[in-house]
């Protein structure tokens, strides 16, 4: 089994790699930290299944070659993790409109360039493609209306994807995790671009990267279409949709430190 992880270097990327590797999957860890990547390879201790390769998921060069360096090592591959992600927390009206472009660009276009570009290995292998979406792409989250927009269009895009797919065997498992201990909220940037001053808001517990990607693994396992891990998430997404007016009231006043008084 041929594993291939976007953002593999830290949070859930590295859970998901320490816990496939631990199964005996081969991987071809993906990320733009390099130092991160070497760091976590000499963790694992085995050259020969697993490779590592710098990558900025926005350079159509980078995924071109990272799939090439793929099928080089390995000769096939079997699942495709779109996990790579990057946030923000600023105000729709001020944010610099470069920190909405980067935050599709990572979020969005960056997993849809790479799946297609693997889609000819999948296909020969019946192969699998697990995108890390959000509940933000379901629902409004203040501060993060370009992180709500791209994983929504992440979370559209793999749906259709999927209709097309499934005739060919190829499956498609699409997560939806609310908040998680991981360094992509400590990285979220700010209206200006830079790194975000203000603490994250969140609703309800914050589940681990470890435990997430167990639950990942196990969902993949039963070929599910979706993942809905956490109880608040699926409560959040059903109020949005039977009682907005009250669950517009419950998020105003949770993240009141992202919305401009």
């Amino acid at each position: 089994m041929v594993t291939l992880i976007t953002g593999a270097a830290s949070g859930l990327g590295w859970a998901m790699a320490q816990h496939w590797f631990e199964a005996g999957h081969s991987l071809m860890l993906a990320d733009i930290d390099y130092n991160g990547l070497a760091k976590r390879l000499s963790e694992l201790g085995d050259s020969r299944r697993v490779r590592i390769a710098a990558v900025d998921v926005t350079q159509r060069a980078d995924l071109e070659r990272l799939i090439q360096k793929t099928e080089r090592a390995f000769g096939r591959l079997d699942l495709l993790v779109n996990n790579a992600g990057i946030t923000h927390r600023s105000p729709a009206a001020t944010t610099d409109p470069d920190v909405f472009l980067k935050v599709m660009a990572v979020d969005f276009q960056g997993p849809v360039e790479l799946t297609q570009m693997a889609l000819p290995l999948l296909e020969k292998s019946r192969g699998s493609i697990v995108c890390i979406g959000s509940m933000a792409g379901w629902m409004p989250v203040p501060g993060r209306a370009g992180y709500c927009a791209a994983k929504s269009a992440l979370s559209q895009f793999f749906e259709v994807l999927r209709l097309e797919l499934e005739p060919r065997d190829i499956h498609v498992l699409m997560v939806y995790p609310s908040f998680l201990d991981t360094p992509i909220e400590q990285n979220a940037l700010g209206a200006d671009g830079q790194k975000a001053s203000h603490a994250r808001s969140t609703v309800g517990v914050m589940a681990s990267a470890d435990d997430m990607a167990t639950m990942i693994s196990r969902a993949l396992t039963s070929r599910k279409r979706w993942l809905l891990p956490e109880p608040v998430s699926r409560f959040g997404s059903l109020l949005w949709r039977i009682a907005p007016h009250l669950y517009l009231r419950t998020v105003r006043k949770k993240f009141a430190g992202d919305i401009p008084a």
